[in-house]
């Protein structure tokens, strides 16, 4: 599959390009990017690749499908102007500022007759794939809740705007975890925490409590302001529990200058100290990570293009997230807990 990449941001560049580059039957055949810093690193980090000024450009170039990684509020756009070009798409998050949106995209992609997917990486953390292995082994038997906490010290990378904030950023991400996890949601209580940015208010942390509707309760929280770096999993089960510290594997080697195509087998797998801990009648013991693999998300699409295979992040699954997120704002608001209405 020819997959172009629109935008050389931090997302583009360190989330997108080096997992495409890494991806089995993918071919990074171009990126567009106006910016001169932008085209300089990207020039020099993917010097056969490539560079455009248009996403026009680059379709005409001969892309199968295009990535959005562009600021929310160029999404929409971007993302009907490439479906309406004939080529599939896969649109960073957030996948759009509320639902309705979300929904106007999926009716434009189904229109065209083209997949439309949701970039949900995050599904193929380290510590989520482990979790999942534990989960789908029985050893916890009945899952009754899950409890994930990601705080990071990143003040200065909130944003403002109907696509801005913490809970539609990394909240996305948490969100669709636990969605993917355990299923669709049918109720959402909410606490944000908000602060007053020189460009205007937005929040900075969350509390969501998502009662999923097979009975397991997901308790959500992030926070960008309070100078804390915390990764936690808690899974509380009928037969156990399952306690995780692992780190942000994957974006702490991208960070530190690694790339995956350089050891794709060794990529990211969390060291052995930091391995999380099952527990159950039988005692304690540590479970070996799962590999944390962000390209298998772009092998995973080249096939459902192809026709051989599921997507890997729908966009209806993207829907089904931003109605969390939307339910989380009004819950918030209004001090409530929020239904949610399938579409």
């Amino acid at each position: 599959m020819k997959l172009g990449l629109v935008g050389f941001g931090v997302g583009g560049r360190s989330f997108h390009a080096p997992y495409i580059e890494a991806a089995d039957g993918v071919e990074l055949v171009g990126i567009v990017t106006r910016s001169p810093g932008r085209r300089a690193l990207a020039a020099d980090e993917h010097p056969k690749v490539p560079l455009f000024d248009s996403m026009e450009d680059l379709i005409d170039f001969g892309a199968d499908a295009v990535v959005i990684t562009t600021p929310p509020e160029t999404r929409k756009e971007l993302v009907m102007k490439a479906v309406a070009a004939g080529v599939h798409v896969i649109a960073d998050k957030p996948f759009a500022p509320n639902a309705e949106v979300a929904l106007e995209l999926v009716s434009a992609a189904e229109d065209a007759g083209v997949i439309l997917n949701v970039f949900h990486n995050r599904r193929w953390d380290t510590d989520i794939r482990t979790l999942r292995s534990v989960i789908d082994s029985g050893a916890l038997g009945e899952v009754i809740r899950f409890e994930s906490r990601f705080d990071q010290d990143q003040p200065g990378s909130l944003t403002v705007g109907p696509g801005g904030g913490l809970l539609r950023d990394l909240g996305s991400h948490l969100v669709d975890q636990a969605l993917w996890l355990f299923g669709p949601a049918s109720t959402v209580y909410a606490s944000l925490d908000w602060v007053n940015l020189p460009e205007g208010r937005t929040d900075s942390g969350f509390f969501l409590t998502i009662t999923h509707q097979s009975g397991v309760r997901s308790h959500v929280s992030a926070n960008k302001t309070s100078r804390l770096e915390a990764r936690e999993i808690r899974v509380l089960g009928s037969g156990g529990s399952y306690v995780s510290e692992q780190s942000d594997v994957q974006t702490r080697d991208i960070f530190s200058g690694r790339r995956p195509v350089d050891d794709l087998v060794s990529w990211g797998y969390e060291d052995k100290d930091r391995w999380g801990t099952l527990t159950t009648a039988a005692g304690a013991v540590q479970v070996p990570s799962e590999q944390g693999s962000y390209h298998r998300y772009y092998e995973q699409f080249a096939l459902a293009v192809a026709g051989h295979g599921p997507q890997p992040v729908s966009a209806w699954e993207g829907v089904r997230t931003v109605q969390v997120l939307d339910a989380a704002r009004l819950s918030d608001a209004e001090s409530r807990c929020i239904p949610i209405h399938e579409c």
